[in-house]
C-alpha cells in the first residue's frame, strides 16, 4: 500500500467557503474598530463642546459682576466731559462693545479648535483599504 505524500488542493467550493468566513469575520472586525474610532472622536467632540459651554459661562458670570463696576467707574469719568445722562447710556455701550469682541475671539478660537477635529475614522478607512487589496491578492 503506497502512501501518496502529495498533497490535494483543496476543492473551489471550499475555498469560497473559506472566502466567505474570512470576509464576514473581517468585516465584523472593521465594524467594531469603526465604532470604537467614531466613539474617541465623539468623546473628543464632547469633551471640547463641553470647555466651551462650561468657559462661556464662567466668562459670562464674571464679566457681568466686573460690568457692573466698570459701567459705575466709567460713568463717572465721562460724567466730567459730557452731561451724566450721556455718560449713563455710553458707558455700557462702550464697555459692551469691549466684552463682547473678547467674548467673541473665544467662542472663535474654540470653534477653530473643533473645526479641525475630523470625523473621519481614518485608522477604518485605511483598513478598509488593506482588506480590498487582500481580498484583491486572494481572488486572483
Amino acid at each position: 500500500m503506497a502512501i501518496s505524500t502529495t498533497k490535494e488542493a483543496p476543492s473551489l467550493g471550499h475555498l469560497l467557503k473559506d472566502l466567505s468566513a474570512e470576509t464576514t469575520t473581517l468585516l465584523k472586525q472593521e465594524v467594531e474598530l469603526a465604532k470604537t474610532e467614531m466613539g474617541e472622536k465623539a468623546s473628543r467632540v464632547g469633551t471640547n463642546l463641553g470647555a466651551v459651554a462650561v468657559g462661556g459661562a464662567i466668562f459670562f458670570a464674571g464679566a457681568l459682576a466686573l460690568l457692573f463696576a466698570a459701567v459705575n467707574g466709567l460713568t463717572e469719568i465721562l460724567g466730567h466731559f459730557v452731561s451724566i445722562t450721556v455718560a449713563a447710556w455710553l458707558s455700557p455701550l462702550l464697555l459692551g462693545i469691549v466684552l463682547g469682541a473678547i467674548g467673541y475671539g473665544r467662542v472663535k478660537q474654540a470653534l477653530a479648535i473643533l473645526k479641525q477635529e475630523s470625523v473621519t475614522p481614518r485608522r477604518t478607512t485605511q483598513s478598509l483599504q488593506e482588506n480590498k487589496e487582500w481580498l484583491k491578492s486572494k481572488m486572483q
